[in-house]
């Protein structure tokens, strides 16, 4: 049979009109979800305004507008090297982190804040190049702004924390503007400003101390998830060279922060050091295997929970008894307050990296599925992990247990502060048992199968 002139072109180009039909709308769709996830945020902080004067129900508001950015995000298909783990979590964790603050007109501010910066959040990592490079340096310049509005003369380390912060945005602005190797260069600087890496750990340190209202708990786990978004892009493009100094940070800066945890008596200052040494272990595991994959996310988003969490349980003990509380003059909190004490205690063992915690399982997995660079980095790696047992713990027993006061008002946890903390658990109970596949993308098998040819 003889086919007619151009009925090849007829019996293909219908195809190819169906397969654009099928790309177009996914493409699309995937813009539209991934601007709607930044811009509700940003929606809820205007429409706060309107609530300014009744806290109560602009407290309600924020939780509300968390709660709604979730659909877009399920909604949104992403292909992110790290996964879409630390996606998902930011909006829920700004929930979690309004809803454990109590009802005051002085965390206005701080929830619309919240508000501001999860949008700009969202904006970095849903949102490709240039778009996440405009998103993230208005992030910086965000935060930036409220930490010289709350400087103080009594803290002139936050000089070097907000500089640092400026350093992060310098370094967006090099990645941007330049090609690789700069680029690459610019964008590790300021993730290691984000997860803290010696000697760019101050600003991290800053923000979570000096930051208003519940803006230091939502803090913990926003700046690494930014972080680790930009060294999922840039870590494995950047000289060997580089990652060697990366790595003797790593391993100074997990002992540094394990030793200065383990000195403090202030909460806020203990957590952000132990927050130091947690991410050293993550920059000591990226720099040798030159990747940051969904188990890696897995252990950011563990260690900022853990950390939201914990500073939450030490903002309950501030609102009762003042600011600048010292405490060890707070003890037997374990008789007086059980509800607070279960979950102050689950909280410390997950923070601790003990099963069945999402910490336990992220540190198992990055140390177990990658190759391990030195015998004497795993023993520093594992004598700061055995310091946080100490400090955490003990910590935690001062509050608890001990001499019951009288002259004390003990007051257990409200219902939004139960809500706050007993949803912390469960999620680092869900990221400690679930398989590793829930949080891996195709971006991140593809990666990890060519590191895994490699390795002979």
């Amino acid at each position: 049979m003889l086919r007619a002139p151009g009925a090849s072109r007829v019996a293909v180009y219908p195809l190819g009109r169906q397969a654009g039909r099928r790309v177009v709308p996914a493409m699309t769709s995937a813009i539209i979800y991934s601007w709607l996830a930044t811009c509700i945020p940003l929606i809820g902080a205007l429409a706060g305004r309107i609530l300014w004067d009744d806290a109560p129900q602009l407290k309600k508001s924020c939780v509300i507008w968390c709660l709604i950015t979730v659909a877009p995000i399920l909604k949104l298909t992403t292909n992110l090297p790290e996964g879409a783990l630390l996606l998902g979590l930011l909006p829920i964790v700004a929930m979690i982190s309004i809803l454990g603050q109590p009802v005051q007109k002085d965390h206005r501010l701080s929830w619309l804040m919240t508000m501001v910066i999860l949008g700009l959040g969202i904006g970095t990592i849903a949102h490709p190049a240039p778009l996440s490079q405009l998103f993230l340096l208005a992030l910086l310049v965000t935060i930036t702004g409220l930490l010289v509005r709350h400087h103080t003369i009594l803290w002139p380390i936050s000089w070097w924390g907000i500089s640092q912060f400026c350093l992060a945005a310098l370094g967006v602005i090099v990645a941007a503007l330049t090609t690789h190797p700069l680029s690459s260069l610019g964008a590790l600087v300021t993730s290691a400003v984000l997860i803290p890496l010696l000697p760019f750990h101050t600003g991290y340190l800053i923000a979570l101390t000096r930051l208003p209202g519940n803006l230091p708990s939502f803090s913990a786990f926003l700046l690494p998830a930014v972080g680790l978004h930009l060294m999922a892009s840039a870590l494995h493009i950047i000289p060997a060279a580089i990652s060697g100094i990366v790595g003797l940070l790593a391993l100074i800066g997990a002992l540094y922060g394990a030793v200065k945890a383990l000195a403090q008596t202030r909460v806020r200052l203990m957590l952000s050091y132990a927050g130091l040494s947690f991410f050293s272990m993550l920059w000591w595991h990226t720099s040798a295997s030159s990747l940051a994959t969904s188990r890696a996310a897995v252990f950011v988003a563990s260690i900022g929970l853990a950390t939201c969490g914990l500073l939450i349980a030490w903002q309950i003990i501030r609102t009762r008894y003042g600011d600048d509380v010292d405490p060890s003059s707070i003890s037997g909190l374990a008789s007086s307050m059980p509800r607070y004490a279960v979950l102050l205690s689950l909280l410390a063992l997950a923070a601790m990296g003990l099963p069945p915690f999402g910490v336990f399982a992220g540190l198992t997995g990055l140390l177990l599925h990658a190759p391990i660079p030195s015998l004497i980095g795993l023993m520093i790696m594992s004598s700061a992990w055995l310091a946080a047992s100490w400090y955490l713990m003990s910590a935690v027993q001062r509050l608890l247990f001990g001499t019951r006061r009288g002259d004390l008002r003990y007051r257990d946890v409200v219902q939004q502060e139960w809500a706050a903390l007993t949803v912390t658990i469960v999620i680092l109970t869900v990221l400690g048992l679930a398989p590793i596949e829930w949080w891996t993308s195709t971006a991140t098998q593809s990666m990890a199968g060519t590191l895994s040819r490699a390795i002979p």
